[in-house]
């Protein structure tokens, strides 16, 4: 019989999610001090994965190439470890961290 006669597979949307936001971190050189790690919402339909990706950037750097990596990072990891189709990637810049924000947080008592 074939593989398709026997059976489907389903992936769900929090397994696309969290396969998303690894490869969100790892198109990032690292969580800005402070910030928190990129998150993912995915809407999965057939094979393909719609994704947002909310995440923190530092300040100053530059926005759109690292929002173009992490669009190329999810769309390469999704395809190849859920084997779905990502037609798009849509990168939110929640916060950025300056040097001078990081260092105004760390000087606070309380």
């Amino acid at each position: 019989m074939a593989a398709a006669g026997r059976g489907a597979t389903r992936i769900a949307d929090r397994v696309v999610a969290k396969i998303a936001a690894q490869a969100a971190r790892e198109a990032l050189p690292g969580v800005p001090e402070g910030g928190a790690p990129p998150q993912a919402a995915v809407t999965v339909h057939h094979d393909a994965a719609r994704v947002r990706i909310s995440l923190e950037l530092d300040y100053p750097s530059d926005i759109g190439r690292q929002c173009g990596a992490v669009r190329r990072q999810v769309v390469q990891r999704v395809h190849a470890l859920a084997g779905m189709q990502v037609p798009e990637v849509a990168v939110q810049v929640e916060r950025l961290h300056s040097a001078q924000t990081r260092g105004a947080s760390q000087g606070r008592i309380r």
